[in-house]
């Protein structure tokens, strides 16, 4: 038996390079090599038969890469019983009869035994090499359909997405045409238990032909019932649109039924946010997108102005196309004003036929997934400032729980965003996350000033506040590349409060944040000097106390009406910006993995960093923290690969004191220094940041053991 199997690759290697290589060749001769392939084909059909499963496995795989067929043969690879010699075209080749085991019966079902093999590889093979082959013949793949839906009741999920895979090769081509006695297997896989299940069908639906309004309203009725079982799914939507446009004058039909609906309902509503009513609307608005356009469609004009709430989805579906224009057109289309009193573009028509042949449209259904829109994303973020502005507006009414309540769920709802976002988009809603803490510390910081005694010694929690107020105002002054004047006006007025916070919490002048004072006042003022924005009444009046000789006093004595004439006025331009960020690794270490080191002897460890939007004026620092002791090491750009947008490379720092015991952890991280105009907070010499600095990566742990306990 091993010898017969031994056997059976080495003719199967043998046919399937001879496969491969004539394959490859481009310049068949009807009377030639159209007949070796042939040949071939039936070489391998009889391997197909073999005791060996791998041997089956090959042979199948191998008859999926065959380039050239000829439809007699693809047909009795389909059929067990052997068909006319009339049907089956040659059965010689090059005028010699073919040899006894070469037979055209050779072939005969040879894929119905195959999807019927005993091992499910052989099947899942067998199902590929269906679809493969689909290319090759209209007929071929209407009786293949057969076996492929057959194969939908496998007891192995492999072999049944395997055999969707093919069924949507199949479709791809342009030739798999559903019939109603497949109806009813489509729609069960719509609503299968699987959701790699339901998905594969759905993307077969997307692209297959429906020859029968009857068939097209059961698939669209099907789609429904799958949006409804699973309403998280929302890429069904696409799917609508895709069917719809494949199908315009069926979808037209869709049409006119659904505007009677929304006519006959009461007082002309419909409950819009049903998933039934969402998706005949997709399916109504795709006609006018078809194939089918030239044609006098007659979509009710209702439709597109029902329609207009579910731009997003339709837009996502179209894929890169113009969310103004699109909106226009559905206006235009519905019979209401133009928005904005735009001109509907040039890429939606005028006519009835709703000429739109250089709207863009997604050739595959995994375009109809598309992550939402930027516009979609900065109107959340408006929202989220609208909220935060009013939120200010009754601070002093509100309880502080009640206010960190709302700014945790404005957090979360743009940390659901940032999740999909990146570039431009991203570093907005970081900014505004930084934004969102400042405002939040601040009210907290103000209502302890309001509590707390005027003198307390040790670190308090006003303490801890104020520090991270200035933290999150340094962040957005420092790591953001960019902001235009009017964000930078407002970041500025936010380190003013900063700034009024300590002195209110000293009681006392200092010299060190009056000079800070005066720096922001003074930028302001550079800010104004255009006349494109002024100076708030909040500066105006801090600018007034720093006009006097007695500074100090003047601000503490007029913190509390400073306070309330500070007002937030969110923007709405926010530019484009950058951020400045950075990531940090250490191959092969954590706890259980530690790295070993000589008790007070310096240790050498490697890193890995990657930096974004850094430029050669910035300087930053690896700070690696060991309980008190702090150690700093400047970072060379020279060793760094890429551009300012993406900087990597790795470098191994030495950590100098290493202490005296059996194991501990190092933390570390990257920060960036930041200048405060020559109004320095730290004092240089020792080896680190001669100013404040803003961290840039996530802290990261470093685990290490003494040698000596390894």
């Amino acid at each position: 038996m091993r010898g017969g199997a031994h056997e059976g690759r080495r003719q199967w290697r043998q046919v399937d390079a001879c496969a491969r290589n004539i394959s490859a060749r481009l310049d068949f001769d009807a009377n030639g090599y159209g007949d070796l392939m042939d040949m071939i084909f039936l070489q391998l059909s009889s391997m197909a038969r073999d005791m060996c499963t791998q041997v089956r496995m090959e042979a199948f795989a191998a008859l999926g890469k065959m380039q050239r067929v000829s439809e007699g043969v693809l047909l009795q690879s389909l059929e067990k019983k052997v068909m006319k010699t009339d049907r089956m075209g040659v059965s010689i080749i090059n005028g010699q009869k073919l040899p006894p085991k070469l037979k055209i019966p050779c072939a005969a079902g040879i894929f119905s035994h195959g999807v019927e093999d005993e091992f499910y590889e052989v099947r899942r093979t067998a199902c590929k090499s269906l679809g493969a082959l689909a290319k090759f013949s209209t007929q071929y793949t209407e009786k293949a359909l057969d076996l492929l839906m057959d194969m939908m009741n496998d007891d192995t999920e492999a072999v049944r997405l395997q055999a969707l895979e093919a069924l949507f090769s199949m479709a791809t081509y342009g030739c798999l045409s559903v019939q109603e006695k497949h109806m009813h297997m489509f729609l069960g896989l719509l609503v299968d238990a699987n959701v790699l299940i339901r998905d594969a069908a759905r993307k077969i639906f997307g692209l297959v032909n429906m020859p029968k309004l009857q068939i097209f309203k059961s698939a669209v009725d099907g789609l429904v019932t799958s949006l409804e079982k699973y309403p998280e799914e929302e890429d069904i939507y696409g799917i609508m649109f895709s069917i719809g446009k494949n199908h315009g004058s069926f979808s037209a039909n869709i049409a006119k039924h659904l505007a009677k609906e929304i006519t006959m309902a009461s007082d002309g509503e419909l409950i819009l946010d049903k998933p039934r009513v969402k998706a005949l609307l997709i399916v109504s608005i795709s006609a006018p997108f078809s194939d089918d356009k030239h044609k006098q469609l007659g979509i009710p004009s209702i439709i597109f102005s029902y329609a207009i709430p579910l731009l997003e989805k339709i837009s996502c579906a179209l894929g890169e196309v113009d969310q103004d224009s699109l909106l226009s057109y559905l206006y235009h289309k519905g019979g209401m004003p133009f928005w904005e009193n735009r001109s509907v573009s040039a890429e939606f028509g005028e006519s009835e036929s709703c000429n739109v042949e250089t709207v863009k449209i997604g050739a595959h259904i995994e375009n109809t997934a598309k992550e939402a829109k930027c516009l979609d994303e900065v109107l959340v973020m408006k929202s989220i400032l609208e909220i935060v502005e009013g939120v200010w507006t009754m601070r002093m009414s509100c309880n502080v729980c009640e206010v960190r309540t709302i700014f945790r769920t404005c957090k979360e709802e743009l940390r659901l965003l940032a999740e999909n976002s990146s570039g431009s988009i991203g570093a907005l809603l970081s900014f505004l996350s930084e934004y969102l803490d400042a405002i939040l510390f601040i009210v907290e910081i103000w209502q302890l000033i309001q509590l707390d005694k005027p003198y307390t010694c040790g670190l308090t929690s006003l303490d801890i506040l104020l520090e991270r107020l200035d933290m999150s105002v340094r962040r957005m002054k420092y790591c953001y590349i960019g902001l235009n004047r009017v964000l930078e006006v407002q970041v500025l007025e936010l380190s003013l409060i900063a700034h009024l916070c300590r002195l209110s919490k000293i009681a006392v002048c200092s010299k060190v944040v009056l000079g800070k004072v005066l720096w922001v006042i003074n930028r302001l003022e550079d800010l104004c000097a255009d006349g494109s924005c002024e100076l708030s009444d909040f500066s105006g009046e801090i600018k007034k106390a720093c006009d006097t000789n007695r500074i100090g006093d003047n601000l503490i004595g007029n913190i509390n009406n400073l306070f309330q004439l500070f007002h937030l006025k969110p923007t709405t331009d926010f530019g484009m910006l950058k951020v400045i960020s950075a990531m940090l690794r250490v191959c092969d270490n954590d706890s259980e993995n530690p790295l070993q080191y000589i008790c007070g002897l310096p240790v050498g460890v490697s890193f890995k960093i990657s930096l974004w939007n850094i430029s050669g004026h910035h300087r930053l620092w690896l700070r690696m923290t060991i309980g008190e002791s702090v150690q700093h090491t400047f970072l060379e750009f020279s060793r760094f690969e890429g551009n300012d947008e993406v900087m990597s490379g790795s470098m191994v720092v030495p950590l100098y004191a290493t202490p005296k015991t059996c194991s501990f952890v190092l933390r570390v991280c990257l920060v960036m220094e930041c200048p405060s105009a020559g109004i320095s907070t730290h004092q240089g010499g020792h080896g680190g940041p001669s100013d404040c600095v803003v961290q840039l990566s996530d802290e990261l742990n470093v685990y290490f053991v003494s040698a000596s306990q390894w």
